[in-house]
């Protein structure tokens, strides 16, 4: 039977491969040991695919549509921007699983937008190329909380939950890791874009550490958009993952204030206790 083993908080920030040079030295060996950290936690848990939760920044779908939640089912390739120093490449997707989670969520309320070819953007190729071994599939997730109107907290624990359910009644053999990207203060366009709350980040990560789903969850897009920028409303991706998780202990891996990057990078493994038939 299939199993979440694990998951992870990580950021998506563009400008990681866009614009390598730009921070010093010790400060990008740091955020990439970070990403390594990730990347050698996935292949720990033996995982088998990797769910990636991200959000569109009128990159994929443009100001005409904005999909509340999507999932990719069937060919994937990307990224979608040319200046990532990404190489665009084909995605291998967990076609099967894409599917029953498509399925479940439909039987219990949630009518996903779906697609059937889909090229992704930076939050979800960021974290594939820095974080995922390149022999696992992927289920893309897409929630919007990068553009207006936003997705609440309510409801990406909701999607959470649902993942929960759907994974565990998947009748073939997976171990799935889950990872919320995004995150955590920035200003996106904004006449605050440069600025990095620190505060505030260490106080999310503090409750994400604390398990304090329910602190996240309570708060508002204005009070979010206040203290942190629209770009911190990508903490709903953060919530998708800590919600498939139930039980799950928490611990910071890294925070780092990038100024060059316009944003304040925050990694976070969720640990999933061992299932009683675990070897």
């Amino acid at each position: 039977m299939a199993q979440f083993v694990g998951g992870f908080c990580l950021p998506h920030n563009p400008l990681i491969t866009g614009a390598p040079d730009a921070p010093s030295k010790d400060q990008v060996a740091r955020v990439m040991d970070a990403f390594t950290c990730v990347r050698t936690g996935i292949e720990r848990l033996r995982a088998d695919t990797v769910i990636v939760v991200g959000d569109d920044h009128y990159t994929m779908f443009g100001p005409e549509i904005n999909p509340r939640i999507l999932i990719g089912i069937g060919d994937v390739e990307g990224p979608i921007e040319p200046w990532l120093n990404i190489t665009r490449r084909p995605v291998a997707n967990d076609t099967e699983l894409a599917r029953h989670l498509m399925q479940q969520g439909f039987e219990q309320g949630f009518d996903w937008a779906v697609s059937k070819t889909l090229s992704l953007d930076h939050s979800a190729m960021v974290p594939i190329h820095l974080a995922v071994p390149a022999n696992l599939r992927v289920v893309p997730v897409y929630v919007s909380c990068g553009v207006e109107p936003y997705i609440s907290g309510a409801r990406c624990q909701e999607l959470g939950a649902l993942l929960a359910r759907a994974v565990a009644s998947f009748p073939a053999e997976r171990r799935v890791v889950i990872l919320g990207t995004g995150g955590v203060s920035h200003w996106v366009g904004m006449p605050q874009m440069g600025q990095v709350n620190a505060d505030f980040d260490h106080r999310v990560l503090g409750l994400v550490e604390g398990g304090q789903l329910d602190a996240l969850i309570a708060m508002t897009d204005d009070e979010i958009v206040q203290a942190a920028g629209n770009g911190a409303l990508e903490l709903r991706n953060w919530i998708v993952a800590m919600a498939a998780l139930p039980g799950h202990a928490a611990r910071v891996i890294a925070y780092e204030t990038v100024g060059a990057w316009v944003t304040g990078l925050g990694f976070a493994e969720l640990v999933v206790p061992p299932s009683p038939q675990a070897t």
